[in-house]
């Protein structure tokens, strides 16, 4: 049976070609040909929009989307510059990629890895659009769709015991969309300490991969399961919300203290103070304020005659820094008549103090900060003063022993009770205004604005001639309890000064709830203005608990 099969088989197989050879010729000698047809044509608008999609499969984000700008003129200069920013962005991936590869040396009987060759090629990458968003942080949000198609040249050489392999990367495609945000914004060059690149969706990343010449990618379940893996770790690296940082500034170029705590100073007494008006004894006050500080001065009460006052006054400041910062206490006698005399002076470094904990000074005064002066040696007299720096809640961390203790002592009834629980209890009110748009007064534009809140009233500085003010000014307000059901009062003036005649104008107000506040801990909003026609003013609050 096996022989006369295979006969058969030779025999069809024999057979079989001839005839089909013959069959086709005379199809292909004695068949018509078709009219060939001219291809139908119609203008863009009568197509629908599958056929668009199949005719421009790659069509940019700037003709789909109106929010999105075109940008051929940055593609432009991406393309001129790309020959130096090959350079620096191969540089980049070298010196991050080499410690990477030193880890590995020794393991697996690898004596050495290093890059053989590496460029990015000479195809640019090509935005096709961008999007700029406006947002009420002190930032710049900048989102394009990056599609780059490159030749790049990068291939790894690896030694493993006399073997050399090379490694080549080859035909890269990668298509994403990037979200690029500069933040925060300084008024140091180049204006923004930091970038922050961050993906909107999943990247698409093609490419080949040689080892030793030979195609890998070309293995059946290789190629999917690599793209894959790649994605998904360049997903839990930098898809939103994550995203890559690359500092710009040095961080203390651009650090701006905030407030992280308050200091408690209780004045308490002075000792034979220096007898400064002829007639009878001094009249003295104590200043009182922190090093750093643009604020006004806290002040006592005036002890007439008294070389030897007694005050107990207390008062709370705002501390920022507690490693650096000093208390200055300064002593002087009231005059009715003329500049008030210095009695004498004396500095109180914070880092002395132990958050929590109440520490009694007996200072001796000085005539000034030098303390190396020999001429005056003449004894001033001594004030003493009560200490305690209590940090905000949110500082509380770095004290943690000493808070711990401190809750010990505090335990019970010690400590005031709250009914809005751990809302209750003494803060921080920070008002920052950071500008206003579109307001219009009827006789003059020269807008200041005003912060009114218990009674207190404060204001930023004017800007003439101009409907869109930027202020970004910060007004503190010390309580002793949460504004939960409190509110505060903004509005934005107009004056026109002048030595004879001058005028002010309301151009708007607003009144803001603290309760929304006092719950998340800030709030940062633009305000349609009250009596205002297109006004909108920008505010941020701060509500920081001690």
């Amino acid at each position: 049976m096996g022989f006369i099969s295979s006969f058969l088989g030779v025999l069809g197989f024999g057979i079989g070609v001839p005839l089909g050879l013959l069959v086709g010729f005379f199809l292909f000698i004695y068949s018509k040909p078709r009219e060939v047809q001219d291809p139908k044509t119609r203008p863009l608008y009568e197509l629908d929009t599958s056929a668009l999609l199949d005719l421009i499969p790659e069509i940019p984000l700037w003709v789909k989307n109106p929010n999105y700008d075109r940008v051929d003129w940055l593609t432009k200069v991406i393309s001129e510059m790309w020959p130096y920013l090959d350079k620096a962005i191969s540089g980049i991936i070298k010196s991050t990629a080499e410690p990477i590869f030193a880890e590995y040396i020794g393991k697996f009987q690898i004596e050495a890895i290093e890059f053989e060759n590496l460029t990015l090629g000479t195809l640019p990458p090509i935005l096709h659009g961008l999007k700029v968003y406006e947002t009420n942080e002190k930032e710049l949000v900048i989102e394009t769709p990056v599609r780059w198609a490159g030749n790049p040249n990068i291939s790894v050489l690896i030694k493993i015991l006399s073997l050399q392999i090379r490694v080549q990367l080859v035909d890269l495609q990668i298509f994403a969309t990037s979200r690029i945000a500069l933040k925060p914004l300084v008024p140091t060059f180049p204006c923004f300490a930091n970038i922050v690149v961050s993906l909107m969706e999943k990247p698409h990343i093609d490419f080949g991969m040689e080892v030793s010449g030979g195609d890998i990618m070309s293995i059946p379940g290789l190629y999917r399961f690599v793209q894959e893996t790649i994605k998904k770790q360049v997903c839990s690296l930098y898809l939103w919300p994550q995203a890559l940082q690359i500092p710009v500034l040095d961080a203390s170029t651009v650090a701006i203290n905030k407030p992280v705590g308050i200091l408690h100073v209780n004045v308490v007494r002075a000792h034979k103070l220096l007898k400064k008006d002829l007639l009878g004894a001094s009249d003295p006050y104590v200043k009182l304020s922190l090093s750093g500080e643009r604020l006004p001065a806290k002040k006592t009460t005036i002890k007439k005659k008294n070389l030897n006052p007694e005050w107990n006054e207390k008062f709370k400041l705002i501390v920022k820094d507690p490693e650096s910062q000093f208390l200055q206490l300064q002593v002087y006698d009231w005059d009715k008549v003329g500049g008030h005399d210095r009695l004498g002076m004396q500095l109180v470094p914070l880092k002395q103090l132990i958050p929590y904990e109440t520490k009694e000074f007996k200072l001796d005064l000085l005539k000034d900060t030098n303390i190396s002066d020999i001429r005056d040696k003449k004894k001033r007299g001594q004030v003493e003063v009560e200490l305690t720096f209590v940090p905000f809640k949110e500082n509380s961390l770095k004290y943690a022993e000493s808070l711990n203790s401190y809750a010990r002592r505090e335990s019970g009834n010690d400590r005031a009770s709250s009914d809005d629980g751990e809302l209750g209890g003494a803060g921080l009110l920070s008002v920052t205004v950071q500008g206003a748009k579109d307001v219009e007064g009827d006789n003059h534009n020269n807008p200041y604005a005003l912060v009114l809140f218990r009674g207190e009233r404060k204001r930023t500085k004017t800007i003439r001639r101009t409907r869109n003010p930027c202020w970004n000014e910060e007004f503190q307000f010390m309580l002793e309890e949460p504004p939960l059901h409190e509110k505060i009062h903004v509005e934005v003036m107009s004056k026109r000064g002048g030595i004879i005649f001058s005028s002010k104008e309301s151009l708007g107000h607003v009144e803001i709830n603290l309760s929304d506040v006092v719950h998340n801990g800030r709030i940062n909003e633009k305000y349609h203005l009250i009596n205002s026609k297109n006004g909108i003013i920008h505010v941020e609050i701060n509500w920081t608990t001690a």
